[in-house]
């Protein structure tokens, strides 16, 4: 009943129907990007109206959303007229509000007495929910950020069902290798394709794939960079000519990368983890996309249910780092079973 309505919600509120108008005070950096990522899950309910920047005129706008600013003033009366002139049914306040401790806690109870939501937006992002724990200290509520490690008892879960997975996974699927080996061996070159790819710490290890590309593949990717529909530092064609018939159908259902259950079960990789790179991409990293590579890389992952072929290069690395700071067993089961259903979708593979 419960997964019932909340259907029937979402569906309300992908129609613009029973959504929460959410004022937002901040700072304008701040504010884009609380308001960004309001915008990309409209099904929470929560709808950015409006912001409330100290120092900007009322009627204007901040770049990158549109919606109004509905004032200047820190004093939590002019706060509350504006909520009241524009319906607004919440308020977030985050970083650069420019409110002393006091007008925060005045506001909060005129807000109250008004019967309107407070929600405090600290600056911290891509943080899981059960990373983060409340204290309250001489009366100051301090959030805790813990860091998850893969090691001790966790590492051993994690190592231990790669090995049993990967093994049954070996087993189960030999007949499946022995017709894929056959049809790729036809056009007269090697069954596997090995690949450098950089892993734990930047220890580089061979990557196994059953070969879906021409045995030329590399040359004539020189000739083609101009034509990269990839993400910038990826390359990638929805069309690539050096992709073979047989390798076009093994790649659609990423059939390919089964053999990497090799590198899963001789521990070069994880069932799951952020995407293994080339070495020529991790030459192109900033400074914080290196933190990928305090995993394992995994056959599958976040980039792997969130589009695949199909993301920036951007949101690539941020889906990574995602997992990096939040891993746990029960994120990678849950990774395992959307899994299935990405490469049934077929979405961003190519």
């Amino acid at each position: 009943e419960r997964w019932l309505i909340r259907q029937g919600l979402v569906r309300s509120r992908t129609r613009g129907r029973a959504l929460t108008r959410v004022m937002i005070i901040s700072d304008v950096t701040t504010g884009q990007h609380l308001y960004k990522n309001l915008e990309g899950v409209i099904a929470s309910g929560l709808s950015p109206a409006a912001f409330y920047l100290p120092g900007f005129t009322p009627g204007t706008t901040v770049a990158g959303a549109p919606i109004p600013v509905l004032g200047y003033s820190t004093s939590p009366a002019d706060i509350m007229d504006a909520i009241r002139e524009n319906d607004i049914h919440m308020v977030a306040v985050t970083n650069g509000h420019h409110l002393s401790p006091d007008q925060v806690r005045l506001l909060g109870w005129k807000l109250a007495d008004a019967h309107i939501s407070l929600i405090m937006a600290p600056a911290t992002t891509d943080i899981a929910g059960p990373r983060m724990h409340m204290q309250p200290l001489n009366g100051l509520p301090l959030v805790h950020v813990s860091t998850p490690r893969i090691t001790g008892l966790s590492a051993f879960f994690k190592r231990s069902v790669d090995v049993i997975a990967s093994g049954l996974g070996l087993i189960l699927l030999s007949p499946l290798f022995l017709v894929v080996a056959l049809l790729v061996k036809r056009d007269g070159g090697p069954v596997f394709f090995l690949q450098s790819r950089v892993g734990l710490n930047g220890e580089l290890f061979k990557m196994v794939k059953f070969r879906s590309m021409r045995t030329d593949a590399e040359e004539v990717k020189k000739r083609l960079m101009e034509q990269n529909e990839g993400n910038g530092v990826l390359f990638k064609m929805k069309d690539d000519p050096r992709i073979t018939p047989i390798g076009k159908f093994i790649r659609k259902y990423s059939i390919d990368e089964l053999p990497q259950l090799w590198n899963v079960f001789i521990g070069d990789m994880s069932l799951v983890g952020p995407r293994p790179p080339l070495v020529e991409e991790v030459e192109q990293y900033e400074d914080i996309a290196y933190r990928r590579l305090l995993v394992k890389p995994g056959i599958t992952g976040l980039w792997q249910v969130s589009g695949r072929s199909d993301l920036s290069w951007e949101e690539s690395v941020r889906l990574d780092l995602y997992y990096v700071e939040n891993w746990s067993l029960t994120g990678d089961f849950i990774i395992l079973l959307r899994t299935v259903r990405a490469v049934f979708a077929k979405e961003g593979a190519y």
